[in-house]
């Protein structure tokens, strides 16, 4: 596989899909491809910049030297730590140029939101003081791939935010986090050893596990809450988290755990079109 498809980590892209895909639908008649298409193209490059720069900020930390999961650039050596630097940056041009053309379509607004996006971007794991390695990665998460990229979608077709879109943008951001935390449990030894405090590590072990499956049963809560009838498809994912939940109770770890962070990728893009046909049908 190409290096860099591999350091893009294309098993996260469905954390930047979904809320653009369960957004559009809820837009109803006021959906437009074109700004679907800007969306999905800023959520999608923001969650590939990120990726390069955690790979980046870790790999110069040393934080990567032990890593188990998938094989990261800079540790590896397969790209040089500059390299992985202008590759985060380059995505994140290219999903400010969707964003600044999709802010003139509505709003100016969207710029100070993109700003915002990618700072926190480039904070979680950079910088002096990231707060990936404090256990806010998961408020990170929630926050923008989450609420802002369901929000923002949705503003971007109506130009308007309701308490509904908020509501809908809940089950988004839980299964973003869900993919987060799946990720760190699987370093959590590693992460440890290497002063990295992530919220599994705070947590521990046993608690980082009930908090995955906490996630899951959020997002399936938060799509019924919106009390919109066809919404209770979304029960029908339901067997697909419960098998994911127990095999991250049962305490699988390591190496184990990663074929896990695929599943729980997929379950997110599985929930989102569930969740988008029933909010289109509503």
């Amino acid at each position: 596989m190409n290096k860099w498809v591999l350091g893009a980590r294309l098993r996260t892209l469905p954390a930047a899909i979904a809320p653009v895909v369960v957004a559009s639908a809820l837009a109803g008649p006021d959906f437009n491809w074109f700004r679907a298409a800007l969306a999905l193209k800023v959520g999608v490059w923001l969650q590939i910049g990120v990726n390069y720069a955690n790979d980046y900020s870790d790999g110069i930390k040393g934080t990567d030297q032990t890593r188990v999961g998938p094989t990261r650039l800079v540790a590896s050596g397969l790209a040089s730590a500059k390299a992985v630097k202008n590759a985060a940056f380059i995505s994140f041009a290219i999903a400010s140029v969707a964003g600044v053309w999709l802010s003139l379509l509505t709003s100016p607004v969207l710029i100070l939101i993109g700003i915002l996006s990618i700072a926190a971007a480039w904070g979680y794991t950079g910088g002096k003081k990231p707060y990936g390695y404090s256990g806010l990665g998961e408020v990170s998460v929630f926050t923008f791939f989450g609420l802002v990229a369901t929000m923002g979608t949705y503003y971007a077709h109506t130009e308007k935010v309701t308490a509904l879109s908020f509501i809908v943008a809940i089950p988004m951001g839980a299964l973003s986090c869900a993919i987060l935390a799946v990720n760190n449990i699987r370093d959590l030894p590693q992460d440890e050893l290497a002063g990295k405090r992530t919220l599994a590590v705070r947590l521990g072990d046993v608690k980082a596990r009930r908090e995955f499956v906490s996630l899951l049963v959020l997002a399936h809560v938060a799509a019924v809450a919106t009390l919109i009838p066809t919404a209770m498809l979304t029960l029908l994912v339901a067997p697909i988290s419960y098998s994911i939940s127990k095999l991250v109770l049962s305490g699988v770890s390591g190496k184990d755990l990663i074929p896990v962070l695929g599943r729980t990728g997929k379950l997110q893009l599985i929930f989102a079109i569930v969740f988008a046909l029933a909010l289109a049908i509503q």
